[in-house]
């Protein structure tokens, strides 16, 4: 059991499961106009575990994340050898494969959210500028970053037209990720600084939970204006919706870090999941 519960703790504190559920929301979009790719989504992985990594590396080096700390240096071989294995990854696919590596042009301004979400642009005395200490300014820049790197640079990579249908999938993606990313701020309430002004410290948690209520509504309206649209797809929407929502309403600032770092950051590996088995069982 002790075996078990280090390997799920590695899992999830080597940043290994937000980078499963980033190749999982860059294949469902694939999945979604029809295109079939492993590569990509894996250049997706290995990014987000390197940039990750690093930028947790630089966290509690600025003094933060004390809580993480002991973990990292009694893990930093692994972490090591696992951000090695990831730029390999990026290179064997960048060079080795028919990888569109202009793609990355695109891929750079939500990169540059994601990097300078905590690292920061530059300093003013004490006063670090990054995105996340804009007040209100950290869900949103989160939101964009994932979806632009999820939706256009997949898609881009092949060389797909950027239609109407690109952009709907893209401000779908910003309501299904404004909604997973509430709860991380629910459960942050009490320690993030006030000066931050995070949804939960503006408006409350449950007016929060409201508004995340209402992106899941509008991700689940806007499914239904799809060029694509499929009464199976809508399902696993719906499904995903409900999920999201559950876990939503049931987060709180005394939830565990597992509740969100797995349970919430398994949504979109769940989404996936289930776009897979019906695709298997029903066509």
């Amino acid at each position: 059991m002790k075996l078990f519960r280090k390997i799920v703790v590695f899992y999830v504190f080597s940043n290994f499961h937000v980078a499963f559920a980033g190749f999982s929301l860059t294949k469902i979009t694939l999945i979604g106009f029809g295109l079939a790719d492993n590569f990509t989504p894996l250049f997706v992985a290995f990014s987000i575990l390197l940039s990750y990594n690093f930028i947790r590396f630089y966290e509690i080096k600025e003094g933060r994340l004390n809580w993480f700390k002991d973990w990292f240096f009694m893990n930093i071989k692994e972490l090591l050898v696992l951000m090695i294995l990831s730029i390999f990854g990026l290179g064997y696919i960048s060079f080795f494969r028919e990888f569109n590596i202009k793609s990355i042009l695109i891929l750079f301004p939500f990169a540059f959210m994601t990097f300078f979400y905590a690292i920061p642009l530059f300093k003013i005395g004490k006063l670090e500028v990054s995105f996340r200490n804009f007040p209100m300014i950290k869900i949103f820049s989160i939101a964009i970053a994932w979806a632009g790197i999820s939706v256009f640079f997949p898609l881009d990579e092949w060389n797909y037209q950027f239609t109407s249908a690109v952009y709907l999938e893209f401000f779908q993606r910003i309501l299904f990720l404004l909604a997973i990313t509430i709860p991380f701020d629910i459960r942050d309430v009490e320690t993030d600084s006030k000066s931050l002004k995070t949804l939960p410290q503006t408006l409350g948690i449950t007016n929060s939970k409201i508004l995340g209520t209402l992106c899941l509504i509008g991700l689940l309206l806007m499914e239904t204006f799809k060029e694509n649209f499929t009464y199976v797809g809508l399902l696993v929407v719906l499904i995903v919706s409900i999920i999201t929502g559950l876990l939503l309403w049931f987060s709180s600032p005394k939830q565990s870090r597992f509740y969100t770092g797995f349970w919430v950051e398994s949504i979109p590996i769940i989404w996936l999941g289930l776009l897979v088995y019906f695709n298997i069982y029903l066509f």
